[in-house]
């Protein structure tokens, strides 16, 4: 959701990287390819025949149930949203995304190891201005206590708060304004936590194979299992926020609004994008003008009202 180009972007180069699925435990091989302007993000399950695209739009979404999953066709792709974080906190608009299984590696739990593989594929400009979907009138969706809302706002900010009353997982509350360097060095490395308890129940269901303290946040009754603790005091919320992240990158475009958000998950998450595309006068599509680029890029406030409406 970053917005600090305002032309479209893709890869400069092909990138891979291999690990396991989170709740599969089997090997997965990702591949990273540059795609042209207009594609968005779309998986591409390599391993199927003949292979079956899934384009990262709300549409395609099948489950939420302990993360996000796409699916088209019979084929599916689970636990995408630390992907989709990275690419939209490091701009990135269109990608091919191959993989050879129904699960996105989990690497380490966070979006980090996609922020760096962007990184190294590196970033190019593409001739087509990016668009963006803005917000103009207040959506929320609640389930029970948690509440998820997206309000009207020049920029994309994110305010978020959970509790799990737990010792260690009370009242943590974070804001800010995203931009590719707030993603980077304040979302990007915070990764996905469960208690232990949970752990041992999903495995009995034969699900989180792969999951392990090298991939995971785990919390007994009243302490941090991992050795090498907390990367940030509050990563719990951070990584909240950067599910989020991923979670309304199924927009198919940036979002300038303000995201609020209580005790959310990925359901939440995917109802909220969902009411807002259920009625089109709650948000505009607009297209960034070129010649707005250097006034964009210092004067970020200014966003909104410095985009055209999209001409269809």
């Amino acid at each position: 959701m970053a917005i600090s180009s305002i032309n479209q972007r893709t890869l400069a180069s092909p990138v891979s990287c291999t690990g396991i699925g989170l709740h599969s435990g089997a090997p997965v091989r990702l591949r990273l390819l540059p795609a042209p302007v207009d594609t968005g993000i779309v998986f591409v399950r390599t391993d199927l025949e003949p292979a079956v695209a899934i384009p990262a739009l709300a549409d395609f979404v099948t489950d939420t149930a302990l993360a996000t999953t796409l699916g088209h066709r019979g084929a599916r792709v689970a636990t995408v949203e630390h992907l989709l974080s990275a690419l939209a906190g490091m701009g990135i608009d269109n990608v091919r995304v191959e993989v050879n299984g129904p699960e996105v590696p989990i690497m380490d739990g966070s979006a980090g190891p996609f922020a760096a593989l962007v990184r190294e594929a590196g970033v190019r400009e593409q001739e087509e201005p990016k668009s963006f979907l803005v917000i103009k009138r207040t959506v929320t969706v609640k389930d029970g206590d948690k509440e998820a809302t997206l309000a009207p706002s020049h920029r994309f900010r994110v305010s978020a708060t959970v509790d799990f009353r737990h010792p260690l997982i009370s009242d943590q509350e974070l804001e800010l304004e995203l931009s590719e360097n707030t993603f980077a060095k304040d979302i990007s490395r915070a990764r996905t936590f469960c208690f232990r308890r949970d752990v041992e129940k999903m495995q009995e269901l034969g699900l989180a194979r792969g999951g392990s303290l090298e991939n995971a946040i785990v919390v007994d009754e009243f302490s941090i299992l991992n050795p090498g603790g907390l990367r940030f005091p509050d990563e719990f919320v951070r990584h909240k926020v950067l599910d989020a992240i991923g979670d309304l990158s199924l927009f198919g475009r940036p979002v300038v609004g303000h995201l609020r958000v209580f005790k959310t998950g990925h359901a939440l998450n995917q109802k909220l994008v969902k009411a807002v595309l259920a009625d089109s006068s709650q948000y505009e599509v607009v297209r960034a003008r070129k010649r707005d680029v250097e006034r964009l890029a210092l004067q970020l406030p200014d966003l909104a009202g410095s985009l055209q409406p999209l001409v269809a």
